[in-house]
């Protein structure tokens, strides 16, 4: 054992991941204790899961397994129980040559093998991955078909009175296959979840990379106990059925806590539920990671580093604008200005900001939030939503005051936005000199890497897409999605981001005081330089980043 560990401590010092200074102290607890080496540096932080895992994997000759793009079997990981897989943080992904292939987190673990070899009838042949990533693939791929199954067996008696949902216990049927639910999500990357109730059954569905995938039609049977038990977990009111609904539940998974913020709707067959998943996990506020081309990233940067002035960014929801505009906080925070901030919610967590959370019942709104704020001597302030015209007012008195002001709205391109701003009741000269600028964004779908498939398009191709033949990259060649076992045969693996930015200058400004029809501010932004929405995105798909189809899906 203590040359295993040695072995392992001159891999991760040799790989970078560590030093041999900080492993020392913990091969010396090992040695005395007999403290597991690896999950113990993981434990103190020194590694994460996923270094491990590489690192076992060479020390042992075994492949690594990233399983968030893995094309698991699932007939493969069912032929050992959950409880087994658990128990040894393995999981069986494929059988190749009549052999079981295992992902173990501890491939030194014979016993496990053999228990695997015992209990599926196949010789195990093990691979390494990383031990968190284990656990949410046993929660996704060996599951819950007997706890559905429980659940619907059950759902006529297990629960007669609603009140009595506070106190069911986590081995319920209910409760474990709601937990299975949402924790699939989180593992699969969901922003959302919809819970949808039909005629004869109720339809589960995932958004992933801003497309809704459909998981599961489950039995009409189920869906009272279903729908209880999610709104308990959000502390709403079960017996409220006829008015929508707001609550946010906190889930435990692999170690670490994801917020999902749960919104109900009735319906004429029910109540539907969509819970947004807030998973910051792996989120870098990094404005040269937000897939600015280099003029839009001149122009915004130059926007949020003046000393006041008002900055918008427009889109729908789930395009992206939060993490943006908490990018362009991470810029201009420093120790020497005070930052403040409304929100609702609050979905990320930054040290030296001052975070406040929109609290309706107890009447604390944008409006109100913002006028306190004003009281409390900001440099810079973030409004989560411009929804109103007092929030509206507040704000760009703000700007006008020597504050820099960040917030959002809903239009569908920059240049409608200031006239949003005039049609919800504020003063076209107040719009005019307070807005510094304005990003309007979307999020379409990256190209994978693995088996995205060039082409040639035609003449006609180009003129559809309104793909000037000059914008073509070298080759004439663009890219089309294909699918692989990297990308689940989709074709398109994670999202970026297209943008318009509309800086203000003189002539935008007195087309703005004079009332000027958004296409009006449309043409004289394009004139003075701004890129539309749709030329950011060709851009891009020329770049072989995304497709001219993905762009037109999204831009219009």
């Amino acid at each position: 054992m203590r040359n295993a560990a040695r072995e392992l401590a001159a891999i991760l010092t040799l790989s970078g991941v560590a030093s041999e200074r900080a492993l020392e102290p913990v091969l010396s607890d090992h040695y005395r204790r007999g403290v597991a080496f690896g999950a113990a540096l993981v434990e103190r932080g020194i590694i994460n899961p996923a270094d491990l895992a590489r690192a076992l994997a060479k020390q042992y000759g075994l492949d690594y397994i990233e399983l968030t793009s893995y094309r698991v079997d699932r007939t493969a990981a069912q032929l050992i129980s959950p409880a087994l897989c658990r128990r040894h943080v393995l999981l069986p992904i494929a059988v190749q040559e009549g052999k079981l292939v295992v992902a173990m987190a501890d491939p030194g673990n014979l016993l496990a093998l053999d228990d695997v070899r015992l209990a599926s009838g196949f010789a195990a042949t093990p691979a390494v991955a990383p031990r968190n990533m284990i656990l949410l693939a046993i929660d996704r791929y060996t599951g819950r078909d007997s706890d559905l199954e429980d659940l619907t067996s059950t759902a006529s008696t297990e629960l007669p009175d609603l009140s009595t949902l506070t106190e069911v216990t986590d081995e319920s049927p209910v409760v474990r296959y709601v937990t299975s639910l949402l924790t699939r999500a989180v593992g699969d990357g969901a922003s959302d979840v919809h819970i949808e109730p039909g005629e004869n059954s109720v339809r589960v569905r995932y958004r992933v990379d801003g497309v809704l995938h459909e998981i599961a039609e489950l039995p009409k049977s189920i869906q009272p106990a279903l729908l209880s038990r999610v709104k308990v977990m959000a502390e709403i009111d079960i017996a409220e059925r006829r008015l929508p609904q707001d609550g946010r539940l906190t889930l435990p998974v692999s170690g670490r806590h994801v917020d999902l913020r749960v919104a109900t709707l009735p319906t004429v067959w029910g109540e539907k539920i969509v819970l947004r998943v807030l998973d910051t996990t792996g989120v870098r506020l990094d404005l040269s990671q937000m897939d600015f081309a280099p003029g839009n990233l001149t122009r915004f940067s130059g926007a949020i580093d003046r000393p006041h002035g008002l900055v918008l960014v427009t889109g729908p929801t789930g395009s992206g604008k939060t993490t943006t505009l908490y990018s362009a906080l991470n810029r201009v925070s420093t120790s020497a200005i005070n930052v403040i901030t409304v929100e609702d919610p609050v979905e990320y967590r930054l040290a030296g900001v001052n975070q406040v959370q929109v609290n309706t019942k107890a009447d604390l709104t944008f409006a109100s939030a913002l006028r306190a704020i004003l009281r409390s001597d900001p440099d810079v302030v973030l409004i989560g939503e411009i929804r109103d015209r007092e929030t509206a007012q507040i704000a760009i008195e703000a700007a006008l005051t020597g504050h820099l002001v960040l917030s959002t709205m809903h239009t569908n391109d920059a240049p409608s936005a200031v006239t949003r701003l005039i049609e919800i009741g504020v003063e076209p000269f107040l719009v005019g000199s307070s807005v510094a600028c304005v990003l309007a964004q979307r999020l379409v779908r990256r190209l994978c890497d693995h088996c995205r498939a060039s082409y040639t398009p035609t003449a006609e191709d180009l003129a559809a897409a309104h793909f000037a033949p000059s914008d073509m990259p070298a080759g004439g060649v663009l890219y089309r999605p294909d699918g692989c076992a990297h990308c689940a045969q989709i074709g398109f693996r994670g999202r970026i981001a297209v943008h318009e930015v509309m800086t203000m200058n003189e002539e935008l400004e007195q087309l703005t005081v004079s009332g000027a029809a958004a296409s009006q501010v449309a043409s004289a932004a394009r004139a003075t330089g701004m890129i539309t929405l749709r030329a950011d995105g060709l851009a891009k798909a020329a770049l072989g980043v995304t497709s001219v189809e993905e762009i037109l899906r999204v831009v219009a």
